[in-house]
């Protein structure tokens, strides 16, 4: 691969990451914290290119250069997969295969006065687990579904430190009314009341705490996917 190759690839590269950072389509690999370092590693590859490109137009017209590495046309893989693969998040298979995430809380807002209290996942599953602050209040909640072996349904949602690669669920288990159909990776809108049952994740034994639900209704997956309530 010439040097002119290598700027072409550079600049695709910079120019995918631009495109994922100007878009939600970082949030599928990343923690929405993380949009300036994404856009900034753009704008250093296309630089970096551009650069390039006037460096061997600079030796062309001076002569002389030296042969360029062939593997250097493997940086064109990451390129072809992020601009024409766009994986989804994580979702249901993940969620029932990996254990809890779930772990005491260090502090918690206090809740607002009227009903219904719109939580996160991991703030409902958080305040569940490890306080009282629920009882009586009616909760809205929005994640996925997620059904184990056992036909079992949870609500999840992956919760991210980072990136989609360190990934965990936080799950709650669901009781109450629930629609008649219960498909996998389907998000709902869940409304429904504090439940004192905790069972334990057959996974990794965490805790998962309960929610009684009144109504639930289908939403549109959100933007970001991911629930990053408790690194914030």
């Amino acid at each position: 691969m010439n040097r002119q190759a290598q700027a072409a690839v550079m600049f695709l590269l910079g120019g995918a990451l631009l495109h994922a950072g100007t878009t939600d389509l970082y949030l599928r690999y990343v923690k929405s914290g993380l949009r300036p370092l994404v856009l900034a590693a753009g704008v250093v590859l296309v630089v970096a290119a551009l650069a390039t490109v006037w460096y061997e137009w600079k030796r062309a017209h001076g002569g002389g250069g030296h042969p360029e590495p062939g593997v250097a046309w493997l940086l064109v893989l990451p390129v072809l997969a992020l601009i024409l693969i766009a994986p989804p998040a994580l979702g249901s298979y993940s969620a029932v295969r990996t254990g809890t995430a779930l772990q005491p809380p260090y502090g918690l807002d206090p809740l607002p006065a009227s009903d219904p209290v719109r939580l996160s996942v991991v703030d409902y599953a958080s305040r569940a687990a490890y306080t009282h602050s629920l009882r009586g209040r009616t909760v809205r909640v929005t994640g996925f579904l997620a059904l184990d072996a056992h036909g079992t349904p949870y609500l999840a949602r992956m919760a991210l430190n980072c990136c989609a690669a360190d990934a965990q669920p936080v799950k709650i288990g669901l009781t109450g009314r629930l629609p008649p159909i219960l498909r996998p990776d389907a998000w709902l809108e869940v409304t429904g009341v504090y439940a004192s049952r905790v069972t334990r994740d057959p996974v990794n034994n965490g805790p998962i705490p309960y929610l009684r639900v009144t109504s639930a209704l289908p939403v549109a997956t959100p933007a970001d996917p991911y629930d990053e309530t408790w690194n914030k």
